[in-house]
């Protein structure tokens, strides 16, 4: 199952003393780093949450908020008096000292580090991380839907842009004999123009051949175009994989790359040049949806 590395979740839990919101947003990476944002009481909990995080996700920037409030009867904000004193005094002093106007509203010292508890107690208490554990499964798993629909919605889009790498790989097939039959022809004629008004030039069928044989050798494209439509088997077999392949859909696409490179440097036909380019572009709309798949 193809699972986009985009996407967002939430969920909220509460129990008598406590209610926890978790939400968590993911963005594609092609390692698994886990930001985490909480009160100051629940950042200890941190290599808890990744723990959990790395159980559901594998890869992807997951940024992960916890907001709590307690419901019992301590405060939800209780406001550090001597705390707040001292800013307001230093700040006042150093008015003073650099005849700058002192701050005159208090309010704009709340966000100053210890000026307000957010209502959490200083200790955490062991029994708070079973309701933590609950409420970041929830957010993950609806995280996960979200990434699923959207893989869904990928893999769609994948098959569609494969089918038409397989499109011009046929025409691809097709017109391959046909470099050399032109390219025979064309040197047919030029030995004819040539010998019309220079008797003494020679030339045998012999000489024709050999020409013909490595030219031949030299575009021959016949072990690229199996590898080619290997790599789209392949790719469209993982597409509908049991785990989400997205490392492996990347390689794939380098390979296909290759192919089609090498195919275009050895094509030495205009036709073949214009499906190469046709294909190089659709394969780079691939990676670019690829590059967001875990």
């Amino acid at each position: 199952m193809l699972l986009s590395m985009t996407g967002h979740g939430d969920a909220v839990v509460q129990n008598d003393s406590l209610s926890i919101t978790v939400e968590v947003r993911s963005v594609n990476n092609r390692h698994l780093k886990v930001s985490f944002r909480a009160p100051d009481a629940f950042l200890a909990l941190e290599s808890q949450v990744e723990k959990v995080v790395r159980q559901h996700v594998s890869r992807g920037s997951l940024y992960l908020s916890m907001h709590v409030r307690r419901l019992d009867d301590q405060p939800v904000n209780r406001l550090h008096d001597d705390v707040l004193r001292s800013y307001w005094e230093h700040l006042s002093q150093l008015g003073r000292e650099l005849s700058a106007k002192p701050a005159d509203n208090l309010g704009q010292l709340l966000d100053l580090p210890g000026v307000v508890d957010e209502g959490n107690r200083k200790d955490l208490q062991e029994s708070d991380w079973p309701l933590v554990e609950q409420v970041l499964v929830g957010a993950l798993e609806r995280l996960q839907q979200f990434r699923q629909q959207e893989g869904a919605n990928m893999v769609q889009d994948l098959q569609e842009l494969i089918g038409q790498v397989e499109a011009r790989v046929v025409e691809i097939t097709a017109r391959s004999p046909v470099v050399v039959v032109e390219y025979r022809d064309r040197i047919r004629q030029r030995l004819a123009d040539l010998t019309k008004d220079n008797p003494e030039v020679n030339w045998n069928e012999s000489d024709l051949i050999r020409e013909l044989s490595l030219f031949a050798d030299r575009c021959d494209i016949t072990e690229e175009i199996t590898r080619l439509r290997s790599h789209l088997q392949q790719f469209r077999k993982l597409l509908t994989a049991e785990e989400s392949t997205g490392r492996k859909l990347d390689f794939l696409c380098q390979e296909l790359f290759r192919e089609i490179n090498t195919i275009g440097s050895k094509a030495n036909d205009v036709t073949l040049s214009h499906y190469v380019v046709d294909v190089k572009a659709v394969i780079e709309k691939i990676r670019e949806i690829v590059q967001n798949v875990e």
